[in-house]
């Protein structure tokens, strides 16, 4: 089928959004001019009775539109902070332990890696990220040493893209520096890699300004199955939450527990969601979130 679509200046947008049901208030087309129609358009779909012919549900107003997109904005602002400090806390635990089981180069030695062709992949993927990186110590470095040519492992693990830095601990063989960094977090090595390699993902949504708060995602987090032992009970596993938002929620914030004890994470969100009065069910929450324990108690995950 042809795309046959005309163009509309952001007056006739409004217009047809109006003929659609949509209220349209002071302001609207200036938000357009600005947001994009077609950006905004995923925040409307909730507001619509029929989703075929676009038509609104009565006393829908591009307001609420705009709210839902606003918190939308919060929600992703806030998740790329709390992305950031686990992050970097993944990066030492994988520099460290790995350092002080194999030495300075650890990470090119393929033997502890479960995959010889993942390991050459990765290698490969890593030359290309310290090729693009202007950072003085990888110039200092180059400038200085001829072999081994690329960093120790304490200085690549700063310079490696995040998706890089979850292929690489998917691609570990099982060994103790594996069992270390997991311990560090309370959890088992494969439910942290699981979670690692969808934070990666989900740092891109939020860096590309793409939708999140009520979105299907094509990645899922494996489920913790006995430990920590009171976090089991504060996971969603109906099969139509699993893709949302809400099991990798309580994991942020129990891997922030661990990082920054002190972090307000929890409340943030909390009041993020109180303020534009969102639906949290809509995010994959279950009805009794608040008794669950991970947001009813203010005590430490043991």
């Amino acid at each position: 089928m042809k795309f046959n679509k005309p163009f509309l200046s952001f007056e006739q947008q409004a217009s047809l959004l109006s003929q659609r049901g949509l209220i349209i208030e002071k302001g609207t087309i200036h938000y357009l001019q600005h947001l994009n129609y077609y950006r905004l358009s995923g925040y409307w779909i909730p507001f619509q009775e029929d989703n075929k012919t676009h038509r609104f549900k009565p006393d829908s107003r591009f307001s609420d539109v705009l709210n839902l997109y606003f918190f939308d904005r919060e929600l992703r602002l806030l998740l790329l902070d709390a992305i950031e400090k686990i992050e970097i806390s993944v990066r030492t635990q994988w520099a460290h332990y790995f350092a002080e089981l194999s030495g300075s180069h650890a990470h090119l030695e393929q033997s502890l890696n479960a995959n010889r062709e993942w390991h050459m992949r990765n290698i490969a993927q890593l030359q290309k990220e310290l090729a693009r990186s202007d950072e003085l110590f990888i110039k200092h470095y180059q400038n200085t040493y001829t072999f081994p040519d690329k960093p120790p492992i304490w200085v690549v693990c700063e310079v490696m893209s995040f998706g890089l830095l979850s292929k690489w601990l998917k691609s570990m063989r099982s060994s103790e520096p594996c069992t270390k960094i997991a311990r560090a977090y309370q959890l088992d090595y494969d439910v942290l890699v699981s979670f690692i390699e969808y934070l990666a993902y989900l740092r891109n949504l939020c860096a590309h300004h793409n939708r999140v708060w009520n979105r299907k995602t094509t990645k899922t987090i494996k489920i913790p199955r006995s430990k920590p032992s009171e976090l089991i009970s504060s996971f969603n596993r109906e099969p139509l939450s699993l893709r949302k938002l809400y099991n990798p929620l309580v994991m942020v914030i129990h891997l922030l527990k661990v990082i920054c004890p002190d972090n307000h994470f929890k409340n943030r969100l909390i009041a993020l969601i109180e303020k534009h009065d969102i639906p949290p069910n809509a995010m994959g929450f279950p009805d009794n979130w608040q008794q669950r324990f991970i947001w009813a108690t203010k005590g430490e995950v043991s």
